[in-house]
């Protein structure tokens, strides 16, 4: 196959789901067109408030999605750093986060209902 008829599927390819996309009718109703935020009602008052446990459920999540990055590049860490040197810092970093975890468990932040 060469790069002409290559080309000339990917061109036919393209312009017939844009052919099907343009011609399918579709019908929206009230929910696709109303806004989201956030599981919050976005018509109600802006005033209202809000519970901090969602919030804090968020910041956790993010923290350890950071957690994710900062381990994963300790396989390359482990050849040019000396072993002890990685593991140490690595065994340091999951320590702290899990007492981090075990403090606010305990301290019931964790906890949908009061």
């Amino acid at each position: 196959m060469n790069l002409i008829t290559l080309i000339l599927m990917a061109t036919l390819a393209a312009t017939l789901l844009y052919t099907i996309n343009i011609n399918i009718i579709t019908k929206p109703d009230i929910n696709k067109l109303s806004p989201y935020e956030c599981g919050f009602d976005p018509l109600g008052d802006a005033r209202t408030p809000i519970s901090i446990q969602f919030f804090l459920i968020a910041i956790l999540f993010i923290l350890f999605d950071l957690e994710i990055i900062l381990l994963l590049p300790i396989p390359w860490s482990m050849n040019t750093n000396p072993p002890t040197t990685t593991t140490t810092l690595t065994t340091a970093l999951l320590t702290i986060l899990t007492l981090g975890l075990l403090y606010e468990w305990l301290q019931g932040g964790l906890e949908w209902t009061e």
